[in-house]
């Protein structure tokens, strides 16, 4: 499948609401957490049990755009998005499956495994091409794709729970809901596998391909740089705090008021959840924007210094107000949104355009750790309070301390990101030189 290349006039503004479509389907994976309390119910599942989809997922988003990123460049986001979609419903079908035969490590496979192979291939199938589209913007144009996967929650989570509601908490209202699922994202991210296009190559005046502009280094240069590394752990180390909140936002919300005289219904978890997910949306587009005007360095200070301090109000008071909760999660949230929608843009401030594409799966590896490292620290440590007789914030007071110091872990690593040597850039290979006399660059028209 070769990339479908856009005619001469199409609007790069058709090519957002392509990617929105892919990423507003596999954004569902964070509405997770609706799915917990009835598979423990109706499986006989430990909290930690029930995260090992969610976990399984994440870790193979990592692994498949990092594994796939260099495809993604080579196929275009087409071939990407047709691939994402395949895995990503064939995952549902396959949870389906597991829930009607009450079979456990089918909902893991597929949720986890197949599903996410189509997590990865899905997320990273639209950045490059608009980073290309809009190399005046990259932040804003990367978090308008990216906006999409933290919004699929602000979907799915009222929508999951309604599908539980009228289907029942069983194992054969699960397997219908998750059957539900899966043939309507296929539906839905078809509309982006038909409407997307990649732009016109640039062109000189005598038609050769033009040369990249500026900075460029290679995927395999790129892991060889500090800069890279520097920046997978700050990325990490975001991702573990967010995460941690967001995987068991339902529970834990319902377990912080639970000895008050004002508890959480499930269904006010369920809206917590959406509320969640529409900050993580609103901080991918808005911080993300913000980052094109003070920079992705300052950017990421706010994310990892003000996250830290988010964390500490939650811990020292949390459970004494409702409204400081539901607050300093949503900021927690939306620099969680905000640190992954900046991240292609940094580094295409640090690594070019060149195999962006190809740099961002690799760095998303962070994210696979992530996945795992947050719900773990998080429910592990709960699980094991709540052995110890302990209940309300006390399960979490441990976790939101290691996630503080995550932050301040992710900090320091941003302050130490500078410029990318010169020995790790590339040649300008992409087309010769110009001639005296034929430096003209043209470009396809493109309308704005």
């Amino acid at each position: 499948m070769s990339p479908p290349v856009a005619p001469p006039g199409w609007s790069r503004w058709l090519v957002p609401p392509a990617a929105l479509s892919v990423h507003l389907s596999i954004g569902q994976a964070y509405a997770w957490s609706v799915f917990k309390p009835p598979l423990e119910s109706a499986l006989g599942l430990s909290g930690t049990q029930s995260a090992l989809p969610f976990q399984l997922g994440i870790v193979m988003l990592g692994l498949s755009a990092a594994f796939g990123g260099t495809l993604v460049e080579r196929h275009g986001p087409r071939w990407a998005m047709t691939v994402a979609l395949v895995c990503f419903s064939s995952g549902f079908l396959l949870s389906a499956l597991g829930a009607a035969a009450e079979q456990y490590w089918l909902i893991v496979l597929g949720y986890g495994f197949v599903g996410g192979i189509g997590l990865g291939i899905g997320y990273i199938s639209p950045v490059s091409t608009l980073i290309k589209w809009f190399p005046d913007r990259p932040g804003m144009a990367t978090g308008i794709a990216i906006m999409g996967f933290g919004g699929g929650a602000l979907i799915a989570s009222p929508w999951s729970a309604q599908m539980l509601k009228s289907f029942g908490t069983d194992n054969s209202g699960i397997a219908l809901a998750f059957l539900v699922h899966g043939l309507t994202y296929a539906v839905f991210m078809l509309l982006g596998v038909l409407l997307v296009r990649v732009p016109r190559p640039r062109q000189r005046a005598d038609g050769r391909p033009a040369p990249l502009e500026g900075v460029q280094v290679s995927a395999r240069s790129a892991l060889r740089t500090p800069q890279f590394w520097l920046l997978w752990i700050v990325l990490c180390m975001n991702v573990t705090a967010g995460i941690g909140i967001l995987e068991k936002a339902a529970p834990m919300i319902t377990d912080f008021f639970a000895d008050t005289s004002t508890p959480v219904s499930a269904t006010a978890a369920a809206g917590f959840v959406a509320l969640l997910s529409a900050a993580n949306m609103a901080g991918r587009i808005g911080w993300s924007s913000t980052s094109d005007l003070i920079g992705r360095k300052n950017i990421y200070r706010v994310y990892l210094g003000v996250g830290a301090l988010m964390y500490a109000l939650i811990a020292l008071f949390g459970d004494s107000s409702k409204p400081l909760f539901v607050l300093c999660a949503l900021v927690v949230l939306s620099f969680y949104g905000g640190g992954f929608a900046t991240a292609p843009a940094y580094l295409k401030d640090l690594f070019g355009t060149y195999q962006v594409g190809a740099i961002h799966g690799r760095l998303l590896t962070a994210w696979s750790l992530a996945g795992v490292l947050g719900p773990l620290i998080v429910n592990w440590i709960a699980d094991h309070q709540e052995e110890a007789g302990r209940h309300g914030s006390a399960l979490y007071d441990t976790s939101f301390l290691i996630m503080i110091w995550l932050l301040v872990v992710g900090f320091a690593a941003n302050e130490l990101v500078r410029p990318v040597h010169a020995r790790h850039h590339e040649p300008a290979t992409t087309a010769p030189a110009p001639k005296e006399g034929n430096d003209v660059i043209r470009q396809q028209p493109e309308s704005a």
